[in-house]
């Protein structure tokens, strides 16, 4: 079995081959599935990762989900963790750790805490059916996920192509509940 580190690679980069155009016909039938899952429907408040490079936009799916009046709540890096804020709108958004739009407005009535969100959309590099994942090496999702204190869906938005059969896994890594793809909604057991 190949080693995350090149396994994160060889996916990154079949990712970021995809045409900016075919990309943007994916991220719309991604969205369109991603509304019609049972659990975000359901869910008041909603964990987002503001999307870079060549990951799944979440922009349209973001301004979507406040303009129906739900919250949304983005990460923050803080030293090895995430901070959690909600935002009220895009144009909260700054560039923050490693060029990763993240939110500016950091008053304690925007601090939320992942116990706090219906739903979390979380990013990665690789997934497998049975929900295991593969992100960008920094921990920073599974230490997030590690503080959850309830079962709430944990939803990975990504390109079909991102989906392979088998994705290395250690105690310590989170899984996923529900792939979201531009083909496909995989509900992991």
């Amino acid at each position: 079995m190949q080693d995350k580190a090149s396994l994160r690679k060889e996916i990154l980069a079949k990712r970021s081959s995809i045409p900016p155009e075919v990309r943007k016909t994916k991220d719309g039938k991604i969205q369109k599935r991603l509304f019609g899952v049972e659990e975000f429907k359901a869910a008041k408040t909603i964990f987002f990762f503001a999307s870079f490079r060549s990951e799944v936009d979440t922009f349209g799916m973001i301004r979507k989900t406040l303009a129906g009046g739900r919250r949304v709540v983005l990460p923050r890096v803080e030293g090895q963790n995430l901070g959690l804020y909600e935002i009220k709108s895009l144009d909260e958004l700054i560039s923050g750790c490693m060029n990763i739009p993240e939110p500016s407005v950091l008053t304690d009535d925007r601090k939320v805490t992942i116990n706090d969100v219906d739903v979390v959309v979380i990013p990665g590099a690789a997934f497998d059916e049975r929900g295991n994942r593969i992100g960008y090496g920094g921990g920073f999702y599974d230490r997030l996920l590690e503080e959850l204190q309830k079962t709430i869906p944990i939803i990975a938005p990504t390109y079909d192509e991102q989906v392979i059969n088998s994705v290395p896994a250690f105690a310590y890594d989170k899984k996923v509940g529900i792939i979201v793809t531009d083909r496909r909604v995989i509900r992991c057991h």
